[in-house]
């Protein structure tokens, strides 16, 4: 079974997330949504918050499995076996970054490739910061985010 893993920080995950999973799905058997903790950021939500909007938001995808943990994205891969991840771009200038992060990863495991997906053109300028700007003000996201996702942030806010 052909599987890639997708790590990310999702917080929260938004649509264009979404877009990504969806996309990988048409490319792989499973998609493994890895939620990653890098020590050095602060986030709004829990790793285990993450996971579970996460899962609530791919409940109708049986072939994306959502877990978590902190630690090199190869060590994991390497444990499961995976050898493939999914990075989607939005734009030029996140290929630099995610391009550096693709070989780096390939240093330290020569069997991980990562594969890079164009995010949907409506979704190009969608970021989880964004979302948390445009929630933290009380604006509207029910069209960045799934409606779980909204509850939350707005909630996190106190704006429900």
């Amino acid at each position: 079974m052909d599987a890639a893993i997708y790590p990310g920080s999702f917080d929260p995950i938004t649509y264009g997330h979404l877009n990504i999973i969806e996309r990988a799905l048409s490319i792989f058997d499973r998609v493994v949504v890895l939620v990653a903790v890098n020590p050095q950021k602060s986030y709004l939500f829990s790793p285990e918050e993450k996971v579970e909007m996460i899962r609530e938001a791919t409940a109708g995808w049986p072939r994306v499995e959502v877990d978590g943990s902190e630690g090199l994205l190869v060590e994991y891969a390497r444990r499961r076996q995976i050898h493939t991840a999914v990075r989607g771009l939005r734009a030029v200038t996140d290929f630099e970054g995610e391009f550096a992060m693709a070989l780096t990863n390939r240093t330290l495991w020569p069997e991980m490739d990562t594969v890079f997906l164009m995010t949907r053109s409506d979704y190009m300028y969608l970021s989880s910061s964004v979302v948390r700007q445009v929630a933290q003000l009380g604006g509207e996201i029910s069209s960045f985010v799934p409606p779980p996702v909204e509850r939350r942030l707005r909630a996190r806010f106190g704006h429900d």
